[in-house]
């Protein structure tokens, strides 16, 4: 629930001698710092979990587009156009993105 804690919550009244009259004066109440039982995380494991498998994705669909070049500059090496290269893995890479989004949006159970 919504709770308030100021200053103004530890109204204490006081008899002013001086004066003959009752005034209001604030007492800052100390707060004693707890620490936590157990380190808050922004997510949960299985939140982790769906990142490193997102990771890896866009690890291994990089990897898949390394090389193709030839040791010879004036030599045609038609294997930079193979359908691993620019098919299988740019749609894996897109595919490791989307499961990094599922892993920030995924809703953590308590």
């Amino acid at each position: 629930m919504f709770n308030i804690s100021s200053p103004l919550n530890h109204l204490i009244v006081y008899y002013d001698e001086i004066l003959g009259n009752i005034a209001p004066r604030f007492q800052i109440m100390a707060k004693k710092e707890s620490k936590p039982s157990s380190l808050d995380f922004p997510f949960g494991k299985v939140n982790y979990m769906w990142t490193l498998i997102g990771l890896a994705i866009i690890f291994i669909g990089f990897l898949l587009m390394v090389g193709g070049g030839s040791e010879e500059p004036s030599v045609w090496d038609p294997a930079i156009f193979s359908d691993m290269r620019i098919k299988v893995a740019p749609t894996l890479v897109m595919i490791g993105f989307v499961i990094e989004v599922y892993a920030i949006m995924k809703k953590a159970k308590d």
